[in-house]
C-alpha cells in the first residue's frame, strides 16, 4: 500500500525552499554590488519607494507559488513497502522512482533537524552499501512523525534482516 508523508512535511519542503531563495537573492544582491562597484547606488534604488512596493509584489507571489509547488510536491512523494523492496516515488517534472531491496540494506538513520524538530517530524535515511565499503544514502522519507519514522525505522530493519542497530 502506497503511503505517504506527515501532513506537516509541506512546511518542511515550503520553508526549505524559502531559504534557497533567500540565499539566491543575497547572492544576487551582492554579485550586483561587485559587477556595478557601486554599492550606495543599489542601496539607494532599494530604499525607493518604488522598489519596495515592487519587491514585496514579487515576494508575496514567489510565496505563493512556492507553497503551491511545495504542496504538489509533497502530493507526488510516495513510498511503500513491497515483498521483496522499498519503493520511493517522488517528484514533479522530474519522477523519480527508487526501489532498494531489502538485502542490500545497511543501516536505517533517522535525523532530525532544527526544523523538523519544531514540526515533530523525522528524517528516515536508508543506507546501502556503495562501492568501497562507504555507506550511500540510496533512500529518504522526510517529514515523518518521530513514532512513524521509528516504526518504519524497525519495521525496514527486520525485514532488512539486520540486528537492531542504535540506542
Amino acid at each position: 500500500m502506497r503511503q505517504k508523508l506527515h501532513s506537516k512535511a509541506i512546511w518542511l519542503f515550503f520553508v526549505g525552499d524559502i531559504i534557497e531563495l533567500i540565499v539566491m537573492l543575497a547572492i544576487f544582491f551582492i554579485l550586483a554590488v561587485v559587477i556595478t562597484g557601486r554599492p550606495m547606488a543599489i542601496i539607494s534604488l532599494l530604499l525607493s519607494n518604488l522598489s519596495w512596493w515592487l519587491a514585496l509584489i514579487v515576494i508575496v507571489v514567489l510565496g505563493i507559488v512556492n507553497y503551491i509547488v511545495a504542496r504538489v510536491y509533497y502530493d507526488r512523494y510516495l513510498f511503500e513497502f513491497a515483498e521483496n523492496a522499498i519503493k520511493i516515488e517522488k517528484g514533479i517534472i522530474r519522477k523519480k522512482y527508487v526501489s532498494i531491496p531489502y538485502e542490500r540494506i545497511q543501516n536505517v538513520d533517522i535525523e532530525r533537524g532544527v526544523l523538523a524538530r519544531i514540526l515533530g517530524l523525522s528524517d528516515l535515511q536508508i543506507q546501502t552499501a556503495g562501492y568501497g565499503g562507504e555507506f550511500l544514502t540510496e533512500g529518504r522519507l522526510p517529514g515523518l512523525s518521530v513514532e512513524n519514522a521509528e516504526n518504519l525505522r524497525e519495521e525496514i530493519m527486520k525485514k532488512a534482516g539486520v540486528g537492531k542497530q542504535g540506542l
